[in-house]
C-alpha cells in the first residue's frame, strides 16, 4: 500500500492519460469500482489497474478502499473539482477543433427588439437555411435591459440594440443609423407629409414604451427643452400593441420606418419623419463575452452585417 502524502504536495501530472482522469471522476462519483466498471462498460480489474497506474504517476493515493467501495482521500478530494474543470476544458478544446474541421454548425441565440426582429430575422433565417444548414437560430425578443442581461449571462450569443448617443459602448458594432418616424393611422392629419417638426408632437397623444426606455427619455428631454410635455396615454413594450393602438385608437407612436413598412404598404398606417431635431437611432450589434464566439456565431454576425446594409439603411 502506498503511503499518504500531504495534499499540498500533490501536483497533477499531465503526462497521465486523460482517460484515467475520466475514470477517476466516474469512480469518485459512483463510489464503487464494480459499479463504475459497469457504467463505463469496462472490466473491473482493468479499471483497477488504470487507477493504480494513475496513483503511481501522481505519487499519491487518491482513494481509500473500504469494505463498501472506495472514497476519495484528502488529496483526491482536494483536486476533484479541478480535474472536472480540466476534463471540461479538454472537451471544449475538442469541440473547438472539430468546429474548424467541419462546416459551421450549432444553435445561435439572437436577441432583438421586436421592431428590428420582424424585419431582420426571417431574412437571416432564409439566408442561413440556404448557405449554412447546420446553423440553427433561436430568437429572443426583449427590451434593452433584457438583451444586455441575456448577453451578460450567456443566454444570448448576439444582441441587436438601439442606441441614441453619438458613441457605442465597448465591443458593440454599428449596423446602421436610422431616423425615427411619427406613426399614425391612415388618414391621420399629423402624418400626411413626409416630415413633421418635433415641436408638433405637442399636439398628439402617444403609445410609447414603459418609462426608462432610451427613446422615451430622449423625447421627453427634447420636449422639456422646447417647453412642452409628451402626452403618453398608453405604455407598452409590445410592438404589435403599439401599432394596433396607432391604427385603431387614435394614438401615435414613434418607430423606425422598417418596423412599419408592411403596414404602410397595406394602408393601415402612415408615417412622417421627425425633424428639427431628428431622433436618430443607431442600431448596434453586440456579441456575448461570456463564452468565445463559435464559428456559427461568427458566421451569423457576419451575415447580420451584410443584411443590415441592404435592409436597414434608408
Amino acid at each position: 500500500m502506498q503511503p499518504d502524502h500531504s495534499a499540498t504536495d500533490f501536483q497533477i501530472t499531465l503526462s497521465a492519460d486523460l482517460n484515467r482522469w475520466r475514470f477517476f471522476v466516474v469512480i469518485a462519483e459512483i463510489g464503487s469500482l464494480t459499479r463504475a466498471a459497469a457504467f463505463l462498460d469496462s472490466n473491473q480489474s482493468l479499471l483497477s489497474r488504470q487507477l493504480n497506474a494513475l496513483e503511481r504517476e501522481c505519487g499519491v493515493r487518491l482513494f481509500n478502499r473500504t469494505g463498501r467501495g472506495v472514497a476519495l482521500t484528502e488529496a483526491g478530494s482536494r483536486i476533484f473539482d479541478r480535474v472536472v474543470a480540466l476534463l471540461r476544458e479538454a472537451e471544449h478544446l475538442d469541440q473547438s477543433l472539430q468546429e474548424y474541421i467541419k462546416a459551421p454548425a450549432g444553435t445561435v441565440t439572437l436577441a432583438c427588439f421586436g421592431s428590428i426582429g420582424a424585419a431582420l430575422v426571417s431574412r437571416l433565417y432564409s439566408d442561413l437555411r440556404n448557405d449554412a444548414p447546420g446553423v440553427r437560430l433561436r430568437y429572443l425578443e426583449g427590451n434593452v435591459g433584457q438583451i444586455e442581461s441575456w448577453l451578460l449571462d450567456g443566454r444570448a450569443d448576439i444582441g441587436i440594440l438601439y442606441r441614441y448617443g453619438d458613441t457605442l459602448p465597448e465591443q458593440e458594432f454599428e449596423l446602421a443609423t436610422v431616423d425615427s418616424y411619427l406613426i399614425g393611422a391612415s388618414g391621420d392629419p399629423h402624418t400626411t407629409g413626409p416630415d413633421v417638426e418635433f415641436s408638433q408632437l405637442k399636439d398628439v397623444s402617444f403609445v410609447l414604451p414603459v418609462a426608462s426606455n432610451e427613446l422615451r427619455n430622449k423625447m421627453e428631454a427634447l420636449a422639456r427643452e422646447m417647453g412642452f410635455s409628451i402626452d403618453t396615454a398608453m405604455e407598452t413594450n409590445s410592438l404589435t400593441l403599439m401599432k394596433q393602438f396607432a391604427a385603431q385608437c387614435g394614438l401615435h407612436t414613434t418607430l423606425p420606418i422598417h418596423a412599419v413598412s408592411q403596414d404602410i404598404a397595406s394602408g393601415r398606417l402612415q408615417a412622417s419623419r421627425i425633424v428639427n431635431p431628428p431622433i436618430k437611432r443607431m442600431i448596434s450589434m453586440a456579441i456575448s463575452r461570456t463564452k468565445g464566439p463559435s464559428r456559427a456565431v461568427s458566421l451569423v454576425s457576419s451575415r447580420l452585417l451584410d443584411l443590415s446594409r441592404s435592409m436597414l439603411v434608408e
